[in-house]
């Protein structure tokens, strides 16, 4: 089967969701979240398995052992392809984003080594500066001050106070979602976003072990 786009019930499947975070409300419409989210998801992950490889969708059930709050579902369904690019579709529509989401402290000691050398940094600065000129929003968690050790007038310190880094855009549910045209933009997006994705693979992953 090809994705031909979501449907309004994916979005209501959400919303009502948002009202009601039981099991009853899972109960009885889990087979509206199979067909109207996790299925036409999964289509569109497979439509772009050729340029991106393999998306890995994440579990619908919140991990709630260390939270206060106790709510069990997620109220966002979304997908991750090897290399740090993501897509989650939920009650507002549809939002694409790709970088350095939660490096473990190994991983934030590479990136931070790669941010202040001067030939990865710059290159770094560089693929922000032009996302953000295209549109695209940075965020990711950061510190307030800075990470101890570093100078004062670094040039890249706002870079170096990142504890983890990514570009993301998103598009309200509007009638485009159900039709193919979903393919295009969360591709053309990935594209976008793909050089940061594949900084972050460069310089904080180990040699030989996946993003």
């Amino acid at each position: 089967m090809a994705f031909d786009g979501f449907t309004d019930a994916t979005f209501t499947f959400y919303e009502g969701l948002l009202a009601d975070n039981s099991k009853g409300y899972w109960t009885e419409h889990k087979s509206t979240y199979e067909r109207h989210v996790r299925d036409p998801l999964a289509l569109l992950c497979a439509e772009l398995e050729a340029e991106f490889g393999p998306a890995k969708m994440f579990r619908p059930y919140r991990d709630v052992r260390f939270s206060a709050d106790k709510t069990p579902y997620k109220t966002h369904q979304g997908a991750h392809a090897l290399g740090g690019l993501y897509v989650q579709v939920d009650a507002d529509g549809l939002m694409v984003a790709g970088g350095m989401f939660a490096p473990d402290p190994e991983r934030l000691r590479r990136y931070r080594a790669a941010v202040d050398a001067d030939s990865s940094g710059k290159e770094l600065e560089a693929i922000v500066g032009g996302l953000r000129a295209a549109g695209l929003e940075i965020a990711g968690d950061r510190l307030k001050t800075r990470p101890r050790g570093t100078r004062p007038d670094h040039p890249r310190l706002d870079l170096l106070r990142h504890r983890s880094l990514y570009a993301h855009e998103g598009w309200p549910a509007d009638p485009w979602m159900h039709t193919r045209e979903v393919v295009d933009r969360v591709r053309e997006s990935w594209r976008r976003l793909r050089p940061l994705a594949e900084w972050g693979t460069r310089n904080i992953d180990p040699p030989g072990e996946p993003a």
